[in-house]
């Protein structure tokens, strides 16, 4: 399958097919400006509660604050109460944050946010289609010209899922786009369990787009879900952490493009030292540097000595040891291709 027009949510146009979804301490403005750079056809916040942004905290709305990075970006609420969706709403608006979309938080399966509020959160919801229908109306009566997206789960466990039923409800409350995560909340992120029938049933049942998401970590992948189930886009997350050429991958095999060349070594630290360097700009290296080493281990994927690599991650405090890191990247992989190769210079 190929597509050969942009993806329409609501007044916006999408340049690709394929966006980052939004993961709550990853995707932050360096890791969501690292994905626009290579083609994510749209980028999300972090997280952010409705309720907290009510209240004026500074430390939610700083996870919202970003400047043009190239790519449509949209803000995701998560909470358990329509009030406080639209009065968070308002809020953003109102104090002119720049933002393309709104996106609600149906999905998380995160204990904490599953227990939040009275009812719970995140993929809590899909319990109760009529209140995820409640919630979505909330947020458009105060969105105005800007779309809003609904990120949702196959359902809650295999005893209740309600995919088709909450996509209904979102749409019929003005939901412009919905991403489909093809699990149960009860089977959280296990590799092999993704249901491509939901997202099916799901396209089926509304008129506006869908996209799939869930085990999406290659071109081949990418349009094996499209293929089965007629979803307009896919949605990717945790594979494309340390590999962000992997929107440029997948964008080709959507489009019907010439597969473009893999990255080297080179061009992967790069990428991590760019990422790494604006995070500590932006926040400052005492909060930034633990935050990096989960960053950084996605990028030790695949190399010579990875495990004893990703170990070094853990141990980052200060930009420095990055760069410290780097060189035993390129280390490692020299002495991997020739064990008597005692060059001090980087590889290759």
């Amino acid at each position: 399958m190929e597509f050969s027009h942009p993806l329409q949510i609501g007044g916006l146009a999408l340049p690709h097919r394929a966006v980052f979804g939004p993961m709550a301490g990853f995707t932050d403005a360096p890791c969501r400006e690292l994905m626009a750079a290579h083609g994510a056809g749209f980028t999300v916040s972090e997280m952010v509660s409705a309720k907290a942004l009510t209240y004026g905290d500074r430390k939610t709305a700083a996870l919202v604050k970003a400047a043009p990075n190239g790519a449509l970006y949209g803000v995701q609420l998560f909470g358990a109460e329509p009030e406080d969706f639209a009065r968070a709403a308002r809020r953003l608006l109102d104090e002119g944050f720049a933002f393309d979309f709104f996106d609600i938080n149906m999905g998380c399966p995160a204990p904490k946010i599953v227990g939040h509020g009275p009812g719970g959160a995140g993929s809590r919801l899909m319990l109760t289609p009529e209140l995820c229908g409640r919630i979505t109306a909330a947020v458009v009566g105060q969105a105005g010209a800007k779309p809003v997206t609904v990120k949702m789960r196959k359902g809650w466990d295999e005893q209740h899922v309600t995919a088709v039923e909450c996509a209904k409800a979102c749409e019929a409350a003005g939901a412009a786009a919905i991403a489909v995560h093809a699990r149960t909340r009860e089977q959280m992120y296990t590799p092999g369990t993704v249901d491509l029938a939901v997202i099916g049933a799901v396209k089926q049942a509304v008129s506006i787009p869908v996209l799939g998401n869930g085990d999406v970590t290659s071109p081949e992948t990418a349009l094996a879900m499209v293929r089965a189930t007629g979803c307009d886009g896919v949605m990717i997350a945790r594979a494309a952490l340390g590999d962000p050429w992997l929107f440029e991958r997948v964008n080709a095999a959507l489009e019907g493009a010439p597969a473009p060349a893999e990255p080297n070594l080179q061009a992967r630290m790069n990428a991590l030292r760019r990422q790494v360097t604006e995070m500590v700009e932006q926040k400052g290296e005492y909060v930034a540097m633990p935050q990096a080493r989960a960053q950084a281990m996605h990028y030790m994927r695949g190399l010579r000595g990875a495990a004893a690599l990703r170990r070094e991650c853990c141990t980052l405090q200060y930009l420095t040891d990055l760069d410290r890191l780097i060189e035993k990247v390129f280390d490692e992989q020299r002495r991997a291709a020739d064990p008597d190769d005692a060059r001090a210079v980087p590889f290759p």
